[in-house]
């Protein structure tokens, strides 16, 4: 911890030296009681909230530029899941104590995903916490009026796709709390896809009128995929063998690579459904932006969930997935 050669940093004094950007024209961000943002005629505001907390979404060890990236970054895929282009966000900050070298590492990630996402920091709150450090951030986007992706819309015979490859999170969680035995290299692998996310927030909104429903993957791939269906009332079939898998998969046993690939949350990738009718645009414009997308499986009209394994026949073990898989704060 390094204080000021003036003495410890005030709240004022930390907002205004780490965390007041200059605002585009039209907007009105740090210093007032409330931030304006402008919405374009035709236009919907988008706005989602996430709150990352020491020990429980990231390890106080972290690298602070990474934690600031993934405070802001796990919001922007909530609005790629939506569909919507990122405007602007607040920050709220709980501190339990100050550490300049930790404020300047964390916020240069965070204004560094800003910069690159568009996404303008207006404005937030920074209060002293009693155990250690918790991060609020709340996204605004804007998304044209009735287009955004819900989960409600999914159609039967829609294709399933993801965007990405899948598992290192896992991977690396299980490192971390060593769940599995220490080992350095295979961490080194997989820790980057867990502190550095990337959403395809830019290629989200093209999707916009080709994709009905879609969802982020933060929680494990089944468990995210049943909010669509439970939402649009419909069933799926998944196939593993398409599963677009992260390379540090291949040094796993089957058991933990369905594990990985069908439980794994802090993904932060797309999982979309589309017509069959929109595979070509989807390949095309994904491959403009660079993004990797997949396609896994498709919607079925009856309401029930299929999971058919690597060898293409039907996991018998499949039910575990399908009842118990994914991340919930509240499970024993």
């Amino acid at each position: 911890m390094t204080d000021s050669a003036q003495g410890p940093l005030s709240e004022f004094d930390i907002i205004a030296r780490y965390f007041t950007p200059s605002v585009p024209a039209g907007m009105v961000g740090v210093g007032d009681d409330c931030a304006i943002i402008p919405v374009r005629p035709g236009y919907q505001l988008a706005v989602s909230t996430d709150t990352l907390i020491q020990e429980r979404h990231f390890y106080g060890h972290t690298p602070a530029d990474l934690v600031g990236h993934k405070a802001l970054a796990v919001n922007l895929s909530d609005l790629a899941a939506m569909g919507a282009r990122p405007r602007a966000c607040l920050l709220s900050l709980s501190l339990p104590r100050v550490d300049e070298q930790w404020l300047q590492d964390f916020s240069a990630g965070f204004h560094q995903l800003c910069t690159d996402s568009g996404c303008v920091l207006i404005g937030g709150d920074t209060t002293r916490s009693n155990h250690g450090i918790i991060i609020t951030v709340t996204v605004l986007g804007e998304v044209p009026v009735a287009q955004a992706l819900l989960r409600n819309r999914a159609q039967p015979d829609d294709d399933i796709w993801l965007t990405g490859h899948l598992g290192a999170p896992y991977v690396a969680l299980q490192l971390l709390g060593q769940h599995w035995p220490a080992n350095p290299d295979l961490l080194k692998l997989a820790l980057p896809r867990l502190q550095r996310p990337i959403p395809p927030y830019h290629w989200a909104p093209e999707l916009l009128g080709h994709a009905h429903a879609a969802i982020d993957i933060s929680d494990g791939l089944i468990q995210d995929l049943q909010h669509i269906l439970g939402r649009s009332e419909f069933g799926a079939q998944i196939e593993c063998a398409k599963l677009p898998q992260h390379s540090v998969l291949q040094h796993l046993d089957e058991a933990q690579r369905y594990e990985a690939l069908l439980a794994g949350g802090d993904e932060f990738e797309l999982c979309f459904t589309a017509s069959p009718k929109s595979r070509a645009y989807i390949l095309d414009s994904a491959a403009k932006a660079e993004v990797a997308v997949h396609r896994v499986g498709k919607i079925t009209l009856a309401p029930e969930l299929q999971i058919y394994g690597f060898d293409g026949q039907r996991l018998v073990d499949e039910q575990r997935f399908i009842s118990a898989s994914g991340f919930d704060h509240f499970a024993q």
